[in-house]
C-alpha cells in the first residue's frame, strides 16, 4: 500500500480501542520474568557454551602479538579465537569500527579475542589469561575545544538562509555565548548479547537483543559474506536500547565465531565497560550561538556553529539540527565540524541531535529573553513559526508548539516565578523554576506485516522490535480495530527476521511506521474476507463482518485467512510538508545554599505529537525521556581518560544515571491533535520527544533559584558553590 496524500476522514477518528489507555499486553510476561530476553534464550536452543570478550587496552595501533595457550589450556575452555585468526572478516556497511578480526586498532576497548567455555566464569577466567602485545600509535590528545576554536566560523553551512552577519551585526540587542555537553552513555539494563547458533556451518541464527532486525540480518550477512537468506534474527524482547542497539555489535559476532569453531550455540554478553567503550555513545560537543533580535523581541538573525567527535568515517553528534527548524528568523546559520578522534565509536542516542542541540539553545532562548527584559515563554511564543525556517516556502504538517507553552504556563502555575533570580527560599534551598521548548523532527519508514484470521483470532507478524516502548500493545490494537475485535482476540508476534521487515524501532519512526504496516496488511485481509464472503465494503465490529443485513462472525469464516503488505510513504511527506513533533518541559528545582546541590521538586511536559495511540504508554515514554533529561542536567558525563583514550567512568557505579530518589512528581499532558501528513492513523512519535529540552529547563531553573549560569553540563555543585549566598 502506498501513502500519497494526507490522510482524511477514517475508523481511527471514532476508535474504540486505539487512542484509549491499554496496558501492556506483553506486561504479564515482564513482571514475571518469563518474557525470554536474548541472554536467557533457554527455550530455543540447549547445551550453548558461553563465550566472554577480551578488549584491546590502547585507543590506537596494532596487534604484534597475542598469546593463547595459557588461556586454551584452562578448565573448561573449548576454543579461543581471536582477531588475529580472523584476518579476512567482512564490515557491515552500517559498521564504522571494525567489530573483530585483523590486527589494527581504531578505539579503545575494540573486541580482540573470545573465550568460550562450559560456564561463563571459565569464560570469563581464560580471557583474563589471554597476552596481548600491541604497537601503540599515541598522537593524539583528544582537545575537542582546541579542534573547534581553528574551525569555528569556517567551513560550509549546513544552513545558510539571509545574511546573517549582517543581520547580527544590525541587531538591538544580541547574545553570543559557548556551551558544553559531554558525552553520554546509553547506559540500558539490558546489555548487548545475543545466542549464535551455526553449528551446521551453513545457517545462522542469532538470538539477539537489536532495534532493527533487518539491519542487523544484513550485517551479519555482509560480515559473514553469507547470502541474506542464510541469516535468521530473533528478538521478540528488548531491555532498553535507546539507539545503542541500532547497529550490528561484536557480541553477536563472537558468538557466531564461537558456534562455527564448536559446533554448539554459544552465548555472548558485552560486560559493561566493554558497553561504554565497544558499543556506542552520544559524542561530547561545543556549540557556539549567537543571536540577535529587534528591542521588541523578535529574532532577526540567528547562528549555530557546533563540533563533535567521531572516529573516522564515522558520524557523531548533529547539535545544530533543531535550530535549523525550530524558531523564526529571516536570518539563519548552522555550521557542525566533526573531529575526527580515536575515541569508541559516537552515533546515535535518543534524539540524536536534538537532545543535545536543545541543551544549548534553549539556555541561549533564556539568556536572549533576560536580556531583552522577556518572560522566556513570552519570548518562545513571539518567535513561533508556521514554516519551516531553512525553507519558508514549506509548512508544517500540523505545529502547536504555542498550544504547549500556554498550557503549560496554565498548569504549572507559571505565573509564581521568581521575576529577579535568586529571590526566593525554602529554608536552606533556594527555588527556582525553568522552561524550555521541545522539538523533535518526525520521520517515517516502510514498514509490513502479515495478518492471520483463523477461528475468529487473529495473529500479526513483523519483524518490528518493542525496546520497551509498547509496540506490542499499539500494534495489537491497530489490528484490533481494524477487524472489530476485543484487544484480548489479537495475537502479536515480534521480532523474527521470517517475518515481514518493518520500519524497526529507532528515530522515534517506529510507532507511527510500524502501526501504518499492520493498517495496510489489515485492509488486505478486510478486503479479502469480503471477497471470500461475496459481500462489498462490509463493517467490521463486535466479532462479525456486517454488510447492510448480513452478518457474519469472524469465527465462523472457514479455514485461515493470511494478508501480508507493506506501507510505503510518498514523497509529499518531505516534499510538501515539514513534519515534528513539538513540547513544552516546566521544571521546579532546589538549589542547597550551603552545598550547591540541585533536587528536582516537580515537572510538567506538554506534548504535541499528533493522535497518541495509547496514552498510557505514551506517558511512560515521556517520563522515561524526563528521567534521561535529569541526568544529563545532573549527572552523567562520560570522562575521557585523555592518556589512554578511553572513558574511564565505564560503569554504573561511576556513571551517574538518576535514580529513584532523584526524580520528582511528573506530569505529562497531551495535546489533542491529529496530524494527517504522517501515516492513516494521523499519528507521530513520543518516545524521544520526551528527553528534547530537558536538561536545558532544568540548567534554567537552577539559575532562576540561583542566578548563575551554567553553560556547561552537567550542573553540578562544584560549578556554582564559589559563587552561592552565604547561608
Amino acid at each position: 500500500m502506498e501513502f500519497n496524500e494526507p490522510a482524511g476522514s477514517n475508523l481511527f477518528d471514532d476508535a474504540r480501542i486505539v487512542g484509549k489507555p491499554h496496558s501492556r499486553v506483553e506486561g504479564p510476561l515482564k513482571v514475571t520474568g518469563t518474557a525470554p530476553y536474548a541472554y536467557e534464550r533457554n527455550d530455543v536452543v540447549a547445551d550453548h557454551l558461553v563465550g566472554y570478550p577480551l578488549g584491546a587496552t590502547i585507543a590506537k595501533g596494532k596487534i604484534t602479538a597475542i598469546r593463547v595457550d595459557a588461556a586454551k589450556s584452562a578448565p573448561g575452555v573449548h576454543v579461543v579465537i581471536t582477531a588475529l585468526d580472523e584476518p579476512d572478516l567482512g564490515k557491515a556497511k552500517l559498521n564504522v569500527a571494525p567489530l573483530f578480526g585483523g590486527a589494527e586498532i581504531v578505539h579503545y576497548h575494540q573486541v580482540i579475542a573470545v573465550a568460550v567455555a562450559d560456564t561463563f566464569e571459565q569464560a570469563r577466567a581464560a580471557a583474563n589469561l589471554i597476552e596481548v602485545d600491541y604497537d601503540e600509535e599515541t598522537d593524539e590528545d583528544f582537545d575537542l575545544a582546541s579542534a573547534f576554536e581553528q574551525k569555528d566560523g569556517s567551513g560550509e553551512a549546513d544552513t545558510d538562509v539571509g545574511d546573517f552577519d549582517k543581520a547580527f551585526a544590525d541587531a538591538e540587542v544580541s547574545l553570543d555565548a559557548v556551551y558544553h555537553t559531554p558525552s553520554h552513555s546509553h547506559a540500558q539494563m539490558e546489555p548487548q548479547a545475543s545466542i549464535a547458533d551455526w553449528s551446521d556451518g551453513k545457517t545462522l541464527t542469532v538470538w539477539t537483543s537489536t532495534q532493527m532486525v533487518n539491519w542487523t540480518r544484513k550485517s551479519l550477512a555482509q560480515t559473514f559474506k553469507l547470502d541474506v537468506d542464510k541469516v535468521r534474527v530473533d528478538s521478540p524482547y528488548i531491555g532498553g536500547g535507546f539507539g545503542g542497539k541500532l547497529w550490528l555489535r561484536a557480541d553477536a559476532v563472537v558468538a557466531a565465531l564461537g558456534s562455527r569453531a564448536t559446533g554448539k550455540p554459544v552465548k555472548v554478553a558485552l560486560p559493561r565497560p566493554l558497553i561504554m567503550n565497544n558499543a556506542t555513545h552520544r559524542s561530547r560537543t561545543i556549540q557556539h550561538i549567537r543571536l540577535g533580535a529587534t528591542k521588541d523581541g523578535k529574532l532577526t538573525a540567528i547562528s549555530h556553529e557546533a563540533a563533535a567527535h567521531a572516529l573516522p568515517g564515522g558520524k557523531g553528534e548533529t547539535p545544530i539540527a533543531p535550530t535549523s527548524e525550530f524558531y523564526g528568523s529571516p536570518n539563519l546559520l548552522t555550521r557542525n565540524h566533526l573531529i575526527e578522534m580515536h575515541l569508541p565509536e559516537s552515533s546515535d542516542m535518543r534524539a540524536p541531535g536534538e537532545a543535545s542541540g536543545l541543551m544549548a539553545l534553549e539556555i541561549a532562548m533564556d539568556e536572549m529573553a533576560e536580556k531583552l527584559g522577556l518572560d522566556p515563554v513570552e519570548f518562545r511564543i513571539l518567535n513561533d513559526t508556521q514554516v519551516n525556517p531553512s525553507d519558508p516556502s514549506v509548512p508544517f504538517s500540523d505545529r502547536h508548539f504555542v498550544e504547549c507553552l500556554r498550557e503549560g504556563v496554565k498548569r504549572f502555575d507559571w505565573s509564581a516565578r521568581n521575576a529577579k533570580p535568586g529571590t526566593r527560599r525554602d529554608g536552606q534551598w533556594l527555588i527556582g523554576h525553568g522552561v524550555a521548548g521541545a522539538y523533535r523532527g518526525n520521520m517515517t519508514m516502510k514498514s509490513g506485516a502479515r495478518a492471520t484470521l483463523s477461528g475468529g483470532k487473529l495473529t500479526i507478524e513483523t519483524d518490528m522490535t518493542d525496546i520497551g516502548t509498547g509496540s506490542y500493545t499499539i500494534i495489537a490494537q491497530t489490528a484490533a480495530e481494524m477487524l472489530g475485535l476485543p484487544l484480548e482476540d489479537v495475537d502479536v508476534k515480534l521480532g523474527d527476521s521470517n517475518s515481514p521487515v518493518s520500519s524497526g524501532s529507532g528515530g522515534q519512526f517506529g510507532a507511527g511506521s510500524s502501526t501504518a504496516g499492520v493498517y495496510a496488511a489489515c485492509v488486505k485481509l478486510r478486503d479479502q474476507i469480503a471477497e471470500q464472503l461475496g459481500v462489498e465494503n462490509p463493517d467490521f465490529r463486535d466479532g462479525n463482518v456486517v454488510a447492510g443485513n448480513d452478518v457474519t462472525a469472524l469465527a465462523d469464516i472457514d479455514g485461515d485467512v493470511t494478508a501480508e503488505d507493506t506501507m510505503k510513504f510518498g514523497d509529499f511527506q518531505t516534499e510538501d510538508y515539514k513534519m515534528a513533533t513539538f513540547g513544552a518541559h516546566f521544571v521546579e528545582v532546589g538549589v542547597h545554599v550551603g552545598t550547591g546541590e540541585t533536587r528536582l521538586r516537580r515537572m510538567l511536559a506538554v506534548c504535541d505529537a499528533g493522535r497518541i495511540l495509547n496514552p498510557k504508554t505514551a506517558r511512560s515514554q515521556v517520563l522515561g525521556g524526563m528521567v534521561m533529561g535529569i541526568g544529563a542536567a545532573l549527572s552523567e558525563d562520560l570522562t575521557i581518560d585523555t592518556g589512554r583514550g578511553f572513558f574511564a567512568n565505564h560503569d554504573l557505579a561511576s556513571y551517574e544515571v538518576a535514580v529513584h530518589a532523584d526524580i520528582p512528581d511528573q506530569e505529562v499532558h497531551f495535546l489533542d491533535t491529529v496530524d494527517g501528513v504522517a501515516t492513516p492513523l494521523k499519528a507521530k512519535g513520543v518516545g524521544e520527544l520526551g528527553i528534547c529540552g530537558v536538561a536545558a529547563a532544568i540548567a534554567n531553573a537552577a539559575y532562576n533559584a540561583t542566578g548563575i549560569r551554567v553553560r556547561q553540563y552537567p550542573v553540578t555543585l562544584e560549578r556554582m558553590i564559589d559563587q552561592l549566598p552565604t547561608i
